[in-house]
């Protein structure tokens, strides 16, 4: 592939754009403290084309990351606040009547960007989420039967509360199984806590990116590359069968009343690939695909509701998949 240019004139090839995604963790750590897997998470989705979804209570920067990510990436990015009196077309755009030309006109929403924020996604209604249905799945929305074409590269990150919480609406199984990656964020460590109050006594102000020093790093370019790279990245027919062996098994588990469907498969394929070049390596490992399995699969799977009263949980029943399924030498 020959290299490509991104607007700032960087030039992107394997090498150095694998260079500069690993610049993402030091330069996103400027403004973020700690959350290396969920930075880690967005780049791969990122590599494949794919949307994530991301899980933790209020207050542990989840919105700060996404922001930061956008800023290092040199990547458009808009930010939507979900409420239950959001519309479809708040999201898509709509068509708008100009009086002087007396003809209508399409105004595009803020899904045309190239990272969209979705902020407490869960606050509204199916209706409204279920519009992103069509963007996430064929990147383009169609507005009065015109399709139009979102840019690329075109990432949705969702954030939500645990659905425990109050004023909330559970996502469709449809629009779950759309998003590659679910990363749950946690609450910081009590060393990384500190860490995060210091920088506020110090004068850090998360509205202002620049004033911590987050620069460009990466860009389209090195995205697009990066992509090129993935897509040559080796797997092994052991390896595929391995994959296939750990969703069938989520099929037949007592545990669960929806297993993994060929969807899932082909995403935990996916991310594992694009592990496995990140890590420096043109070929799959089982240990990529057990990285993995548990952000790509854990949104895609239901609990049985006595399993869900007996404590089980869905990373719980996955980290016992792979414990049993026969890992290929």
């Amino acid at each position: 592939m020959d290299p490509t240019t991104d607007n700032a004139g960087r030039t992107g090839n394997p090498d150095s754009a694998r260079a500069s995604l690993e610049a993402l963790r030091a330069e996103i750590a400027k403004a973020v403290v700690g959350q290396d897997p969920a930075v880690t998470g967005l780049v791969v989705a990122l590599l494949c084309r794919g949307h994530v979804l991301l899980e933790g209570v209020p207050g542990v920067a989840k919105t700060l990351l996404v922001r930061t990510l956008a800023s290092a990436l040199e990547l458009d990015t808009k930010r939507v606040q979900f409420t239950p009196d959001l519309m479809p077309s708040d999201i898509t755009g709509s068509l708008v009547y100009d009086t002087r030309s007396a003809e209508f006109s399409f105004q595009p929403g803020p899904v045309f960007t190239n990272l969209l924020l979705a902020d407490e996604i869960n606050r509204t209604p199916p209706k409204t989420q279920s519009s992103l249905l069509e963007a996430m799945e064929e990147r383009q929305v169609t507005v009065d039967g015109t399709p139009r074409l979102l840019p690329d590269p075109f990432l949705v990150a969702a954030t939500q509360n645990p659905v425990e919480y109050e004023g909330t609406y559970p996502l469709p199984e449809a629009q779950l199984d759309r998003f590659l990656l679910k990363l749950t964020i946690p609450l910081p460590s009590r060393q990384d806590e500190i860490d995060v109050l210091t920088r506020h006594a110090e004068g850090f102000n998360p509205r202002d990116l620049r004033a911590a020093g987050v620069r460009p790093v990466a860009g389209p370019a090195d995205l697009e590359a990066a992509r090129a790279a993935v897509a040559k990245t080796t797997v092994s027919p052991e390896i595929t069968a391995y994959v296939v062996d750990i969703c069938r098994a989520t099929r037949e588990s007592p545990s669960l009343t929806l297993g993994v469907s060929p969807r899932g498969a082909t995403a935990l394929l996916s991310t594992a690939r694009a592990w496995a070049w990140l890590t420096g390596r043109d070929y799959v490992i089982p240990d990529d695909v057990k990285a993995l399995a548990l952000p790509t699969l854990r949104h895609r799977v239901q609990l049985r509701p006595e399993a869900e009263m007996e404590g089980v949980t869905a990373d719980s029943v996955i980290n016992a998949i792979l414990a049993h399924v026969p890992v290929p030498r």
